[in-house]
């Protein structure tokens, strides 16, 4: 499932950065959605200026991650998709790995957005594999969840 990533700076897939990654993520969340994705509504979902945005659009689209027109919306290429669907992934999995752990819903988002960039594949997979038997072990996860604070 995440063998196409690398380790650098953990998780970030081949030429990408934190931010990279946070826009193709929203943009993904904005297209399904929605069924578009445009300037405007990625400035708003991601709390940042228009101008921000309409800068990183363009180099995503120079990147061949995206297309753009100006004034209009913008679409994922397919290999944007799977760079974002990837990352969507990851986002998932640590959200359902945290969740099966009993951790505050208050606490998860913000704990994911500080772990999503910064993982490792290996660590990941490891994840994954706990998170596979938490799911099909409900007697452990609720020793898991019933722990003290």
């Amino acid at each position: 499932m995440f063998a196409g990533m690398r380790n650098k700076k953990a998780s970030q897939t081949a030429g990408t950065s934190t931010a990279v990654e946070d826009y193709l993520e929203r943009i993904l969340e904005l297209i399904n959605s929605k069924g578009y994705a445009r300037v405007i509504d990625i400035a708003a979902a991601l709390k940042i200026s228009q101008a921000s945005v309409t800068n990183m659009v363009q180099r995503l689209d120079a990147e061949g991650l995206l297309k753009y027109e100006k004034y209009r919306g913008l679409i994922l290429t397919g290999a944007g998709k799977k760079l974002a669907r990837r990352i969507a992934q990851r986002h998932n999995l640590l959200t359902e790995f945290l969740r099966l752990l009993g951790v505050d819903d208050r606490v998860i988002h913000q704990d994911v957005e500080g772990m999503e960039h910064h993982i490792s594949p290996s660590t990941l997979r490891a994840i994954a594999a706990l998170t596979q038997q938490l799911r099909h072990r409900p007697a452990l996860r609720a020793r898991l969840q019933a722990r003290p604070a």
